[in-house]
């Protein structure tokens, strides 16, 4: 993993020690808090950092070098990794679909350096290294719930939801719990994987409603302090193809007159430009959605066939970056397709296996997007070829696993279009 790798995802780290830590938002953050933090990290894995090195991490000093390795080791380890290398090889291993209800790459992050750099090169890389780093921040969260104190029994706690619409988003989530035997105040709802959005619900109240604003499979949590005392899968269909535009806090949604065409799906710079979206200094970031139930359709045994088009390629959309994400239940394949010249900083994804243009040969993913370029995705038993063109651009046998595939996304910067999307499964055919 390069340097890149280290400046992204170092902030999710930060944020996933603030969580097993339980002390709140580390702005509102005084020396005190910093010492315990220090404690707390000497406690679980017997290296004293100082209270200077950990308000430097957290952008309380100036400071504008990279932590030690040291340094990073230790804070994977509170973090529940074996090492730094160990927290940055999780990739595309847990459960990470879609973007969360509130994208998580949109959120404050610790550290006025590291927040920048993440800024600057998210918006010009979204969504190729976003979807990576999600399901990053998924393994470290997912590791960070237990709590300090001593575990309560989760056999006196109840959680279930139901949603106010079959099928679409915007979604209403109507979520029902029993928290009332917490021994503490501090009862929170997750709606997805990342626990550092829980919310604070009264434990002797029984309801709380949220809305999701992306289709996908979650995994929602009743936690106590940081103790996921119960979880069950929720999943929001799509209702069909949908477009949006990726925004903070609600995405822009299209109407389907102004995507859908008798043989594609499109979005075009005069679409977007009507809804007052500059392409300039940065393109809009595009994403075509569909997510359902498609039956035994499996990661270990599938094929994937689709074909896909980005002609804008002014500015900062040089490099035509397109990524296709196959969305499963738990797990994720994140397939990076760009103009040749730009495969020298792109991921791939595959249910466990991540690799990137700084550890393996990609070039293959190098393509004239301008044109209509075709992707075939071939997994049997677990070994997986990725074709660009008719032509083998990668193989690699994936880990995780097997699990049910439950939709698709195409992420764009700036326009888009797709056409002859299928699933099959032996001799059935998935079209969409």
């Amino acid at each position: 993993m390069t340097q890149y790798a280290d400046d992204i995802c170092l902030p999710y780290c930060l944020q996933a020690v603030e969580v097993k830590l339980g002390r709140g938002d580390s702005t509102g953050w005084s020396g005190y808090d910093f010492e315990k933090l220090g404690e707390a990290i000497l406690a679980d894995t017997g290296v004293n950092l100082s209270i200077t090195t950990l308000k430097r991490l957290w952008g309380k000093l100036k400071y504008d070098n990279l932590p030690t390795v040291n340094t990073l080791n230790t804070l994977a380890r509170y973090a529940g990794h074996a090492d730094w290398q160990a927290f940055k090889q999780q990739c595309a291993v847990e459960a990470a679909t879609v973007p969360p209800p509130v994208p998580a790459m949109d959120r404050p992050l610790p550290g006025p350096r590291a927040a920048k750099l993440v800024k600057k090169r998210w918006l010009y890389l979204l969504p190729g290294l976003t979807g990576l780093l999600l399901v990053v921040y998924v393994s470290i969260a997912y590791k960070s719930h237990a709590p300090a104190g001593t575990l309560v029994n989760t056999a006196g706690y109840s959680f279930s939801s139901k949603t106010t619409v079959a099928s679409g988003v915007p979604s209403s989530v109507v979520f029902s719990y029993n928290a009332s035997e917490s021994p503490s105040d501090s009862v929170f709802i997750a709606q997805s994987w990342d626990v550092s959005r829980k919310v604070a619900v009264p434990k002797n109240q029984t309801r709380y409603s949220t809305i999701y604003y992306y289709p996908g499979y979650f995994r929602a949590k009743l936690m106590i302090g940081a103790q996921i005392v119960k979880e069950h899968d929720l999943f929001i269909n799509s209702g069909g193809w949908m477009a949006l535009v990726h925004r903070d806090p609600i995405p822009l949604y299209l109407k389907q007159e102004e995507y859908l065409r008798s043989d594609r799906l499109e979005v075009n710079a005069a679409t977007l430009q009507s809804h007052n979206l500059d392409m300039q200094p940065l393109p809009p970031q595009l994403q075509f959605i569909n997510v359902k139930d498609m039956g035994p359709l499996r990661t270990d045994n599938f094929v994937f066939e689709t074909a896909v088009k980005s002609d804008y390629k002014e500015g900062a959309a040089a490099c035509q970056y397109v990524r296709v994400l196959l969305l499963c239940k738990n797990d994720v394949f994140i397939i990076p397709l760009c103009a040749k010249g730009c495969v020298g900083d792109i991921g791939l994804a595959a249910a466990g296996v991540q690799v990137t243009s700084a550890n393996a040969d990609l070039s293959g993913f190098g393509c004239d997007l301008s044109n209509w370029v075709k992707l075939r995705v071939e997994a049997h038993n677990k070994q997986v070829h990725f074709y660009v063109n008719d032509h083998e651009a990668y193989s690699l046998t994936f880990p995780n696993a097997p699990c049910d595939i439950v939709g698709v996304q195409y992420r764009f910067n700036g326009t888009g279009a797709i056409k002859d999307t299928r699933f099959i499964d032996g001799k059935r055919v998935v079209q969409l």
